[in-house]
């Protein structure tokens, strides 16, 4: 991830609230970016059709033309900016059918400037080509996608999945976030090769008394004798062997461990080729 001169990116605030489209354009423009704003989704994309923006910021709920519409037409242009959905209406249906538009992310309002300066260097800082993000179901209690093979597309589904459960308590939040991401990380650099041409399909289930997670990989399974990058082959003698295996063959050099996230999920069960495991947070 390359670090982003600000004075050379021009982003676009689109949202109908007077009151967030100063406030976001100020605090932008204190940091160096070059900001041009829209009263609502129509002269947004008007806007996108004469001038060249690196991001936008977008409303989802405006007059004249909504954000869901913007997005739409976005796909039609040339080479379209990311695009960054901001929206009080953060339920499932409604974030996913951003993402399904090709929102690259989402924050809910209230938010904090300083989350919205985070995300804006994200995005444009981010060299990913892999494609979007395929949306296959987006009922509150049933999100199914399939992701790209990449890091970039792995955190921002963390991110979103993550934000969706803001009301969890903060404990099993940590730790459903903590498996989630190592899983969907082994995922994608395991049993896809982080080539971003392969998939790795996640279904995440709300149920009443748990949270379900599902994540499918495209490779052929493994087993874990051997998974020499794994810290359970260590010997006594060289308990971080791991690190330096990892590093050889281009893995990340943490990660939680299997094991590990076997005793931080209350369940967690493989099929028989480990290409597919299932995980469960009891509520």
């Amino acid at each position: 991830m390359s670090i982003v001169n600000p004075i050379s990116r021009h982003i676009l605030v689109a949202d109908d609230e007077a009151s967030i489209r100063t406030l976001v354009a100020h605090v932008l423009r204190r940091e160096g970016y070059s900001v041009t704003l829209a009263r609502d989704g129509f002269e947004a994309f008007e806007l996108l059709e004469r001038e060249t923006f690196d991001l936008v910021l977008l409303d989802l709920w405006m007059p004249r033309m909504t954000g869901f519409e913007v997005l739409a037409r976005l796909k039609t242009l040339g080479s379209a900016p990311r695009a960054i959905v901001m929206t009080g209406d953060n339920t499932p249906v409604t974030v996913m059918n951003a993402i399904r538009e090709h929102a690259w992310q989402y924050i809910a309002k209230p938010f904090e400037i300083t989350d919205v300066l985070a995300l804006v260097q994200r995005a444009l800082s981010s060299e990913s080509s892999a494609a979007p993000i395929e949306v296959l179901s987006a009922t509150r209690d049933w999100i199914e996608l399939l992701v790209p093979c990449d890091r970039t597309a792995a955190e921002r589904v963390h991110d979103v999945l993550m934000q969706l459960e803001s009301e969890l308590p903060s404990d099993v939040r940590e730790s459903v976030s903590t498996v989630f991401r190592e899983l969907m990380q082994n995922a994608i650099e395991w049993g896809g090769g982080l080539d971003p041409e392969r998939k790795v399909r996640i279904a995440f289930l709300r149920c009443e008394r748990a949270l379900i997670y599902r994540i499918a990989d495209p490779g052929a399974g493994f087993k874990v004798e051997d998974l020499q990058h794994a810290a359970v082959h260590n010997p006594p003698d060289e308990p971080a062997r791991h690190v330096a295996v990892r590093e050889e063959i281009g893995m990340r050099p943490g990660g939680l461990g299997l094991l590990m996230a076997k005793e931080i999920a209350d369940e967690l069960i493989y099929n028989e080729a480990r290409n597919e495991v299932v995980f469960m947070k009891y509520l």
